[in-house]
């Protein structure tokens, strides 16, 4: 019933796609980081690395995972305001990481 939720409507099929996309891209950026990180021995690079990684599609992926077992009922609705807050939460700790990385030596 779930999949066919999603394919049923084109908007949804669009926004499946372009959060898949999103997660995609940002596991790239955040693995290019972590070569450089890997290549230089860099502390900055290693945290540039996670801060991405933890920004982008560890934060697509919980919003997004969240919202369809929100909507459909598998998650109670008494844990959106939690679900919230954990994406936040992990959208700051990918901001503190990349802001920590620039201004480390």
């Amino acid at each position: 019933m779930l999949g066919l939720t999603l394919i049923g409507d084109p908007v949804q099929a669009l926004v499946v796609a372009l959060a898949a996309l999103s997660t995609i891209i940002g596991l790239v950026i955040g693995y290019q980081a972590y070569r450089g990180f890997r290549r230089h021995d860099s502390r900055p690079m290693q945290l540039l690395s996670i801060g991405l990684l933890l920004l982008t599609a560890v934060t697509y992926s919980i919003s997004f995972g969240g919202s369809i077992l929100l909507r459909e009922g598998i998650l109670p609705l008494a844990y959106q305001q939690a679900h919230t807050v954990l994406v936040r939460v992990t959208q700051l700790a990918g901001l503190s990481c990349i802001l920590y990385s620039l201004y480390s030596r």
